[in-house]
């Protein structure tokens, strides 16, 4: 329910090999200084777009919206499902941003036309969901390892601190919903307001789990999907049937289910069914130790290994031991970079036998993009970026569609092609503001990965 502190997908995912690749004085680069010099061009953000159904079967989509909404992320169970009754008010306070402002107004958007749930944004009075934008300090004095959560009956952070542990902000005490508040920080970057803004507040009106063994869903603390997709807006569309009301208990609502999902998803009304393989608890405590906000780099190291040793040990072939390989390839950047690679090279192949049509490798992209360009082959960088590019788009993600495109600036400028080079870079930076935020963090970005680019260090 909280948004994961495994809010690991960033530049530094990849630019962490710099610190392995290059030594020394940094050469000049006449284009990218420049550019520095000069004022970044403007904040570019995506439009709201229409996500296709699920293209899997029914009998599966029940199973997952039952581990969904009768279970908590701690695996705690819910007595009974809940959910807002009538119209759903929606108030935005604090801080906010224009971008903030803009892409509210285009998630409830889409939750009217795609979940087809009967919600509005209000600047007066009291709304059903209260979204205060606070500093990261204040969620973290709140809620030490959260990015931002939400909290039942409560309107504001100051309240729910006087309240914490009360029995009014326990989930498992609800038997209806009726006030929330969701806190985001403020002092980050859009896009990290944004996926805030996607999965708590799906989660504030929906249900309130998270599954890894999703590959198509935000309610998933991999985090690789970053806006709801169409099995979110389904799942979502199902929780305010009519057939369905709070108090019901899982035998209720899984009778009632399989006629919904035939209603709403004629297409998913077929026989084939995906093995159940469940994610042991101890394979999840050993993803956070190894990409959480603590512990040293001997214990992620170890907790990463963990992961893919009971990955191997379930058999798994499926985006999960992708993400075990991946997170091996994370800790290991700055220890060895070459055994990073070919984690990222496995990862890879898994996300591209699992998920070929989602944006995992979208992520793995950039950290082996890098590591060609820092080992001196630009053109492999190129090949691995373009393949990519359009699927940083496609899944909204403003930090890899950057991050890819000033690989490519730096690959081509490698190669000699600075036009290219030069509207790859330009490219990059509207983006980069979306993804990254402030200015100097967007240059200090473009910094870093210049510094894979070999032409560009004096060893």
């Amino acid at each position: 329910m909280s948004f994961s502190a495994l809010k690991w997908l960033s530049l530094g995912a990849f630019v962490a090999l710099t610190a392995c690749a290059t030594t020394g004085t940094q050469s000049a680069h006449p284009t990218r200084a420049k550019l520095a010099e000069t004022s970044l061009p403007p904040l570019k953000s995506f439009r709201a777009r229409q996500e296709a159904l699920p293209n899997r079967s029914n009998a599966d989509i029940a199973r997952d919206f039952l581990d969904l909404t009768f279970s908590l992320e701690s695996g705690r169970s819910l007595p009974v499902m809940t959910r807002f009754e009538g119209p759903i008010t929606v108030k935005l306070e604090g801080r906010t941003t224009a971008t903030l402002r803009s892409d509210l107004s285009q998630l409830i958007g889409r939750l009217r036309k795609e979940a087809d749930i009967d919600i509005r944004q209000i600047s007066e009075g009291r709304a059903n969901v209260t979204i205060q934008a606070v500093s990261k300090s204040d969620i973290k004095r709140a809620l030490p390892h959260a990015a931002c959560f939400v909290v039942p009956n409560v309107t504001s952070i100051s309240e729910y601190r006087r309240a914490r542990g009360a029995a009014r902000t326990d989930w498992a005490g609800l038997t209806r919903r009726d006030q929330l508040a969701i806190f985001l920080p403020y002092d980050t970057s859009p896009q990290d307001m944004r996926d805030c803004l996607h999965e708590e507040l799906a989660q504030a009106i929906g249900p309130l789990n998270d599954l890894y063994r999703l590959d198509d869903s935000v309610f998933n603390d991999d985090n690789f999907h970053v806006t709801l997709t169409g099995f979110d807006m389904l799942v979502l569309r199902a929780y305010y049937d009519p057939s369905l009301r709070n108090g019901m208990t899982q035998l209720q609502v899984a009778e009632r289910l399989p006629g919904i999902l035939n209603r709403l998803n004629p297409k998913g009304n077929h026989g084939r069914i995906a093995p159940l393989t469940r994610t042991p608890r101890a394979w999840i405590d050993a993803v956070q130790d190894a990409l959480g906000p603590t512990g040293s780099a001997g214990k992620r190291i170890a907790a990463a290994n963990a992961a893919l040793n009971i990955a191997k040990s379930q058999g798994w072939t499926d985006h999960r031991r992708a993400f075990s390989h991946y997170m091996n390839g994370r800790v290991q950047q700055f220890r060895d970079p070459r055994l990073a690679d070919q984690h990222y090279r496995l990862a890879d192949q898994y996300f591209q036998a699992a998920t070929p049509n989602g944006p995992h490798r979208a992520a793995v992209a950039g950290p082996r993009a890098a590591f060609a360009l820092a080992s001196g082959d630009p053109k492999t960088a190129l090949k691995i970026v373009d393949r990519h590019i359009s699927s940083a788009e496609r899944f909204q993600n403003a930090i890899h569609l950057s991050s890819l495109l000033m690989i490519k600036a730096e690959a081509h400028d490698a190669l000699g092609e600075n036009a290219a080079a030069q509207a790859a870079r330009l490219d990059s930076l509207g983006w980069a503001r979306y993804g990254f935020g402030p200015e100097w963090i967007v240059r200090a970005k473009l910094r870093e990965v210049a510094l894979l680019n070999p032409t560009n260090r004096t060893n």
